[in-house]
């Protein structure tokens, strides 16, 4: 089922179906338009109300086509940052290796002096 909404677009109303639950957005959407219109209109005066919103929608489409290359640029940037952020937590992963192996080999090269002084030192008495 549809609901339907009265918009008025460059002056004119016009009776639009839309979804249910989407009559707010279809008349944000009209506003927009005729504000545009508006704006065209203050600008080349009345050059006709076709080409008034014929330009009205190039320039949302001029708006829609810049906002889709941005959203690429940002999409490839992204990429970018995860890729680098995975290239950090792989060389944070190596470095805690390195560092886990290195604890654990000073632990037993500080144990095995600990077995050899506590064998030559004092006639067997242990240190430690």
């Amino acid at each position: 089922m549809s609901s339907h909404v009265n918009v008025t677009i460059n002056g004119r109303q016009y009776r639009m179906a839309c979804e249910p639950g989407q009559e707010g957005q279809l008349l944000r959407l009209a506003s927009d338009l005729e504000s545009r219109i508006g704006l065209l209109r203050g600008k080349f005066g009345e050059i006709g109300d076709a080409r008034l919103v014929v330009m009205a929608a190039l320039t949302v489409c001029d708006e829609l086509i810049d906002a889709g290359a941005r959203i690429k640029a940002l999409e490839g940037e992204l990429a970018g940052l995860r890729d680098v952020r995975t290239a950090a937590t792989d060389r944070a992963r190596a470095t805690q290796v390195a560092v886990a192996n290195a604890l654990n080999a000073a632990a037993e090269r500080i144990e095995k002096t600990t077995q050899v002084l506590n064998r030559t030192v004092g006639g067997g008495v242990a240190i430690g």
